[in-house]
């Protein structure tokens, strides 16, 4: 007798559940909700910018402002940043730059506003750049905003004042220079690499058999890394250190197609680089000609680095004993090996990478402290210690960017230089001047004029020249040099005016125009 099975409703399968996400896994497209990092890192935004702006025109920052004045009088042809000589060749004239010069050119802005006026606007890319990238490595909310807090503060108790290092200090004084904008966009593109790789990590057949939107995204990718080649060619060098980590942790080339679009990048960015119309940045590879004045930068480690190194080793640590494919700790050995090579080789200018080295570090140990509780007993040490490093590191380094009275006493403050707006009102555009006092030469040219020798080597001024010059501002400047070799000297570099200090002998021919009765500085001018 045949058997039935039992009459009844048939049987569906269940249907196929969506593996969960885990915990530290970044949600799926776009978020545009109000977040703690909207909120706090707006505010941030607005206190950085009122704060750098109050710094007055230092360092840096009259090289600068000069580099917009001569894109102002001459987009496509430009002097020399200082000189009264051509500037083709000159690295200062990158995508950055002409795009400030351009903006000078419409608003009839002066180089000085313009410079200023781009300082929030680097402060925006870089904080929307901290927060993608962090975003990597966790949704939670709060994780953004203690990788902010801790990529300002949490350093050493000695301070690093120099272009492109985050600390609060030295970020309110340059906030408004090309190497802030060029680590804003480094974060950028590591954020991208880092999705990308992460997309063929997960799907390799997706991503062999996506469409031509795919290629298009490794060829931009490649066209912001070469934008960061031509900014700030030094920080460029980090941006690729921190793709190759991502990419090898992730292995997110292990396939053939994957390889290919990587090559597309990389052939994007060099096509970007060597296209550029007003220099061959290439020309930079192998030049030693800054690498004594970054000497510095190896010196005193402990003083201003001990505290990430105390609190984000172990915040690296954590990360890679439960993941081994973590990019985070490649990429600070990376940064590390190129740090130490620049040591060893004399190269010294390649201790510019300390700036980005301690970020990987600081994302992780914020990373870590937003997870989700129950926390382990490690975690629950690291966050006390976490609370109160960022507290000293602030009070002890870094208070001083925000108000003078707030830290404690001896906390460095941002430079304060004399301004020279009371000698440009004289110097009509274009004028030589002939100076040689260490705050002048730094700050005189964002006004518009021209220096005899420029302070900084540039590939449009060959050195040998560059040091000639300085010599022969020295001679003329020398009591014993006679008034006949000083005229030729003049008529050499068309020199129309002196600026000397007060402890700098007035020659005899010169006619006084202009004195500043604080400094006892002394604008002259000469005819021969």
């Amino acid at each position: 007798m045949r058997t039935f099975p039992p009459t009844g409703p048939a049987r569906l399968p269940a249907p196929r559940r969506a593996p969960a996400r885990p915990a530290d896994e970044p949600p799926a497209g776009p978020n545009w909700r109000i977040t703690p990092y909207l909120v706090l890192g707006g505010l941030f935004w607005v206190v950085v910018s009122a704060a750098a702006w109050r710094v007055p025109m230092c360092c840096d920052f009259g090289t600068h402002a000069a580099v917009v004045e001569r894109l102002r009088a001459d987009l496509l042809h430009p002097a020399h940043p200082m000189a009264d000589l051509p500037g083709a060749g000159s690295p200062y004239y990158s995508p950055y730059s002409v795009v400030q010069g351009l903006f000078a050119r419409l608003t009839e802005l002066p180089g000085r506003v313009v410079v200023r006026l781009w300082g929030p606007l680097n402060l925006l890319v870089l904080i929307t750049g901290l927060g993608r990238f962090t975003r990597l490595f966790s949704r939670r909310p709060w994780a953004p905003v203690f990788a902010l807090a801790f990529s300002v503060v949490l350093w050493g108790t000695d301070v690093t004042w120099w272009s492109g290092f985050l600390g609060l200090l030295s970020m309110t004084g340059n906030l408004s220079y090309p190497s802030t904008f060029a680590i804003g966009l480094t974060f950028h593109i590591w954020a991208l690499t880092g999705r990308m790789t992460a997309a063929e990590r997960s799907s390799p057949t997706a991503a062999r058999s996506a469409g031509p939107a795919r290629p298009l995204e490794y060829a931009a990718l490649g066209v912001l890394t070469g934008v960061v080649v031509l900014v700030h060619p030094i920080t460029s060098i980090g941006a690729v250190l921190g793709m190759a980590g991502l990419a090898v942790a992730r292995r997110g080339a292990r396939h053939r197609a994957a390889a290919a679009r990587w090559a597309l990048t990389g052939a994007a960015a060099l096509v970007v680089a060597a296209s550029w119309p007003y220099c061959d940045i290439f020309t930079l590879v192998g030049d030693t000609g800054i690498d004594s004045m970054h000497r510095v930068l190896y010196e005193n480690l402990i003083g201003r680095y001990w505290l990430i190194v105390l609190l984000g080793v172990p915040a690296l640590l954590l990360r890679l004993r439960r993941d081994r494919r973590d990019p985070l700790t490649p990429m600070t050995v990376l940064f590390l090996l190129v740090v130490l090579y620049g040591w060893v080789s004399g190269h010294y200018t390649y201790g510019r990478l300390l700036a980005l080295a301690p970020v990987p570090a600081q994302v992780a140990l914020a990373v870590e402290l937003a997870r989700p509780r129950p926390w382990s007993t490690a975690r629950r040490v690291l966050a006390p210690l976490a609370a109160a490093g960022a507290c000293l590191g602030f009070f002890w380094a870094q208070a001083g960017a925000l108000a003078p009275g707030l830290g404690v006493r001896g906390v460095e403050r941002p430079p304060r230089w004399d301004t020279y707006g009371w000698a440009a009102r004289h110097i009509p555009p274009g004028s030589t001047v002939l100076a040689d006092d260490y705050y002048v030469v730094r700050s005189l040219p964002g006004y518009g004029p021209f220096l005899v020798a420029p302070v900084w080597p540039d590939p449009a001024l060959a050195e040998p020249e560059r040091v000639r010059r300085k010599m022969d501002v020295s001679t003329y400047l020398a009591p014993s040099t006679s008034r006949a070799t000083r005229a030729g000297i003049a008529r050499r570099y068309g020199v129309q005016w002196l600026l000397l200090t007060a402890a700098e002998r007035l020659p005899k021919e010169a006619v006084v125009v202009a004195f500043n009765p604080r400094s006892g500085e002394v604008l002259a001018r000469v005819a021969y």
